[in-house]
């Protein structure tokens, strides 16, 4: 579980954070993503979906983890040490106004938007083990949406809001779940016996969800759909690929793969086809997100 925590893991006067389904489209395709390349801390960065002009947007002397964009692409979640223990964070998409959400002894990370912009799903273990909760983006109503004796983690909402997918060890190993978005019906989407299935993330059209798995030797990225069925593996290389996320037409998965001595940012087709590295530093970079 160390990939999926490391990569999929980690009120002042601001807008209010809710309501954010529109954006400005005068940006080209762009990619948050952490790196410690000024290291050795982990900071927020965006670059265009090519890799030029990268940007720090955090710059910070902690730990920054785990981009997550607002449906609209105005603002960026992401979780953070900065202030003694992970705790979640949200900002403007230019790196302004970087302000906390979550406020726990515990370790709040992985938040997720709802594609309503009004609310963040994320995993904490306030209550003594991994859960995932659901709260307001501005941080109020915080609610536990899961409530089990296992480990769960990294939420993930469909794009019509309706549900949650998320990692869990309950069966033994961890498996791709799907819940309703209030923590009902929760189903077991993965079932392969001594492997593990994180990460998952949902298409933008709902149709399928992909995820990392390490059935076939090592951490490679699979596809299925979003019952569960047709499951693929798009990657096929022996070293480390994960963290998969979906372009907003679908058309592009981004990725991170040490397929080149180090983790870098890939984008490649749909299907798995025509990997390109888009990012080459001698630093980790990786969870890229695109932005909507």
């Amino acid at each position: 579980m160390v990939w999926a925590r490391a990569l999929s893991l980690t009120m002042l006067a601001i807008p209010a954070c809710g309501g954010d389904s529109t954006g400005p489209a005068s940006h080209p395709p762009q990619i948050a993503f952490m790196s410690n390349r000024q290291g050795p801390q982990s900071d927020i960065y965006l670059m265009n979906a090519d890799g030029s002009h990268v940007v720090n947007l955090t710059n910070n002397s902690v730990f920054d983890y785990a981009p997550a964009w607002s449906p609209g692409g105005t603002k960026i979640a992401f979780y953070s040490t900065r202030d003694a223990n992970a705790e979640v964070y949200v900002m403007n998409a230019d790196g302004t106004a970087q302000t906390r959400v979550t406020n726990n002894a515990a370790e709040d990370l992985e938040p997720a938007w709802s594609p309503d912009g009004k609310k963040l799903a994320f995993a904490s273990a306030r209550d003594g083990n991994w859960e995932v909760y659901v709260m307001n983006a501005d941080g109020t109503a915080q609610t536990r949406v899961t409530n089990n004796a296992a480990e769960d983690l990294g939420p993930a909402w469909s794009p019509d809001g309706t549900k949650l997918a998320f990692s869990s060890n309950r069966d033994g190993g961890w498996e791709v779940y799907v819940m309703s978005a209030d923590g009902s019906a929760q189903t077991r989407l993965s079932n392969t016996a001594m492997a593990a299935h994180v990460v998952p993330t949902w298409s933008p059209n709902g149709q399928k969800i992909a995820f990392e798995s390490d059935r076939d030797g090592n951490w490679e990225i699979y596809v299925m759909n979003a019952d569960g069925s047709a499951q693929t593996r798009l990657t096929d290389n022996g070293a480390t690929d994960g963290g998969p996320a979906w372009s907003p037409d679908g058309q592009q998965i981004a990725f991170v793969s040490a397929r080149d001595g180090n983790y870098e940012v890939y984008v490649m087709n749909a299907d798995g086809t025509s990997p390109t590295r888009i990012t080459n530093d001698p630093a980790f970079d990786t969870y890229p997100r695109w932005r909507p």
